[in-house]
């Protein structure tokens, strides 16, 4: 989607812009001198610029995710591995599928995990056996690097790879020489065999060997062989090119800074540099005033956020039904894209080696949608106040023509030509002249006065609001702070259609079912067989009660059946009814532990934080009020954005009397859960019967004393 040939813009009479060439930049960093003036740094920090591949890469705006391996068909987030490569088996795989789904999603470039954590490569690599060449896929002869390059160049979209540096496989990861050369040499392969790649991805991911030795990464020779390999290639996340947005949930900060004090790669200058100023990827603020008074240096280091399509980034058959909604997708669309990052959208292929057709349905009407909201330019025909006359870019060229603001606080007045009605605002400033806006509002003219209809602080590439549906006939934007004269290159007024929400589906602890939606007054049909709901299905006209557990689907309607929401499904064990919490390590007189098993997810059960407080290992007991047969349990760390005390590792217990206890889980680990904190499904060996369980912390995913629980129960069999 490319918002060019919208573009109508504002340029002050008379005022004869700078030559590009002639305008003082910083190419990527800017280094301070010892003792300079504030007011000398923020003149700077107005002229950090990016690199041209930089630039490329931003202009993108969304591109995906492959997560495919060995996990795939374990089943599991993170392998240790010690999998077979003998499990490896797609029956039906096709990258073009894979690459044709994700062009119709809006993407425009995939990046395939090409090593995992688990280190099987998906190539016949030359540096170990355990790869492809050792499955039973196509008799070992195949090669998903070069099936999926193949396919890219097909369709057009661009191509990335990710390349764990964490190996957990590698006999030699640890010894730290004898590693770098191993990954070297897999970098290389990578690199050379398949044609130009545009995205180098390195999780920041890392463990300890198999011989139980730290390894150090050569961050500076893997580089360096990007550079003299693939010049054109941004290198993410420990790169230096691209930035982890510090949440894998899809949202971004609404103050993002792409020019940042965060020091960029993991090299041993940028990690001293971040160290002194104590900033990390998951830092609220890397580029204020504030920090910049601080800063030594500066970096264009712009922001990519991460986030899957699903709960999990690798497919798993039973969230075939937990694929995120058009409405979930179009916020995440919102807070990323719109909010001055790129959105990598993680799209699983599943066992068959297929993208499943629930997650290719969503891709297609996330594109739909995007397509359809920005059409359409209202700000088309405007006319500026006297002073301002108005001035098209070029389609070829987005940044073509600008309007460079006189002064700073300063108002751009536009008359519309009618009366139009909207929902969406877009800004964009001229990156290649450097980010420079710190605060602006937007105003429209109503019953004769202007009234604010949205205020922010950033713009960058790109800031879309989602305003209150407005009618007007004239629009202001005004920029009350910004690091220099503001260079804005776009802005537009957009309808954006009405989105039909999917239903809620939320249970109790005494086991009722209750339906929320946040379209207004929709028709919801359900199912409880595991038939997918229809127009003639069971409506929804109140609470009922489902005691035992059971597959609910839902689905919403409106317009007399003819626009219909996603279908829903939540999957619901033994209700709580019955269950007590009979001990607790401890608890914050705010959050009890009973609040753990009140099926209510929004509550959380919370250890007492802070210093000197009790540390790990932390526990809580349940008495479910009767023996059961179970096969598994369920954590959900507290609900919201901040996830502080979610337990990383962990035990877990069962008996029949209270008494004697099994240890059915010692010491394992919600893998992932601090990059991706959501609910976590525990699967046993076999089934087991039992009355009371454990759960025994014993660290957390972020290095706190304290824990917190949402919500925690079993997975009965009936």
């Amino acid at each position: 989607m490319t918002f060019k040939k919208y573009f109508i813009f504002i340029l002050i009479a008379g005022f004869a812009f700078l030559n590009a060439s002639a305008q003082e930049k910083y190419i990527k960093r800017v280094d301070f001198e010892e003792g300079e003036t504030l007011q000398s740094k923020i003149h700077k920090a107005a002229r950090v610029v990016p690199t041209q591949q930089q630039l490329n890469w931003q202009k993108l705006e969304m591109t995906a995710f492959i997560h495919f391996g060995i996990n795939t068909f374990t089943g599991r987030e993170w392998g240790d591995g010690s999998e077979s490569p003998e499990i490896f088996n797609p029956s039906e795989l096709d990258a073009r599928q894979w690459v044709k789904s994700l062009k119709e999603g809006g993407m425009k470039m995939v990046i395939l995990t090409a090593k995992h954590h688990d280190g099987f490569c998906l190539w016949p690599t030359k540096t170990t056996d355990h790869s492809v060449a050792s499955s039973p896929w196509k008799n070992g002869n195949g090669d998903i690097v070069k099936e999926l390059k193949d396919a890219c160049d097909e369709f057009g979209m661009k191509f990335g790879v990710y390349l764990s540096p964490w190996d957990r496989n590698a006999e030699c990861y640890g010894d730290s020489p004898a590693y770098n050369q191993f990954f070297l040499d897999q970098l290389t392969e990578l690199l050379t065999w398949y044609g130009k790649v545009d995205e180098v991805w390195f999780d920041g991911a890392n463990g300890e060997g198999p011989n139980g030795k730290k390894q150090i990464y050569d961050w500076s020779a893997y580089y360096k062989k990007i550079e003299e390999l693939q010049p054109e290639a941004v290198v993410a996340i420990m790169g230096e090119d691209v930035r982890w947005v510090g949440t894998e949930t899809g949202y971004g900060r609404e103050t993002e800074w792409s020019v940042t004090a965060l020091a960029p790669g993991g090299t041993s200058e940028m990690k001293a540099i971040n160290q002194e100023l104590d900033l990390n990827a998951q830092s609220k603020d890397l580029g204020s005033r504030e920090l910049i008074k601080k800063a030594e240096h500066l970096f264009w280091f712009p922001a990519e956020v991460d986030v899957s399509i699903r709960p999990g980034w690798f497919y798993h058959e039973e969230e075939d039904s937990r694929v995120k909604s058009l409405a979930k997708m179009v916020d995440i669309y919102y807070n990323s894209v719109g909010m001055n990052a790129v959105l990598l959208l993680n799209v699983p292929p599943d066992k068959r080696g297929l993208i499943h057709e629930n997650d290719v349905a969503v891709l297609k009407k996330l594109k739909t949608y995007i397509d359809k909201t920005f059409e359409n330019n209202l700000m088309q025909g405007a006319t500026f106040a006297p002073e301002l006359q108005t001035q098209t870019i070029p389609a070829d060229n987005l940044y073509g023509a600008a309007w460079k603001t006189p002064r700073i606080p300063v108002s751009a007045e536009a008359s519309l030509q009618g009366t139009k009605t909207f929902n969406v605002v877009l800004l964009q400033e001229d990156i290649t002249k450097g980010q420079r806006v710190e605060e602006f509002c937007v105003e429209a003219w109503i019953n004769n006065g202007w009234k604010t209809i949205a205020t922010s602080t950033t713009i960058g590439y790109k800031k879309l609001l989602r305003v209150p549906e407005t009618t007007t006939n004239k629009v202001r934007l005004t920029i009350h702070k910004s690091r220099d004269k503001a260079i804005i290159s776009n802005f537009g007024i957009f309808q954006a259609p009405e989105i039909l929400s999917d239903p809620v589906i939320l249970r109790n602890k005494k086991g009722e079912v209750v339906f929320t939606t946040e379209t207004a007054h929709p028709v919801i049909r359900y199912t409880l067989d595991g038939s997918e709901p229809t127009a003639s299905s069971m409506e929804y006209t109140g609470p009922f009660i489902l005691e035992s557990g059971g597959t609910v689907k839902a689905r919403a309607f409106i317009n007399n059946f003819e626009e219909q929401s996603s279908i829903v499904t939540r999957v619901f064990y033994i209700n709580k009814s019955k269950w007590a919490v009979t001990d607790y390590s401890t608890q914050h007189e705010g959050y009890p532990a009973t609040n753990a098993i009140d099926g209510n997810e929004s509550t959380m059960w919370h250890t007492p934080w802070g210093e000197n407080v009790d540390k790990h290992p932390h526990h809580i007991t349940v008495d479910m009020g009767e023996k059961l047969k179970i096969n598994g349990f369920y954590y959900s760390p507290r609900a919201g954005e901040n996830k502080s005390g979610t337990i990383a590792r962990y035990s877990f217990f069962i008996s029949k009397n209270g008494k004697k206890w099994t240890k059915i889980k010692d010491n394992a680990e919600f893998s992932n859960i601090a990059n991706n904190p959501i609910r976590q499904e525990v699967t046993f060996n076999k089934t087991c019967k039992a009355r009371f369980f454990k759960l025994v912390s014993h660290e957390g995913a972020y290095n706190e004393a304290w824990i917190s629980v949402g919500e925690i129960g079993v997975m009965n069999v009936k």
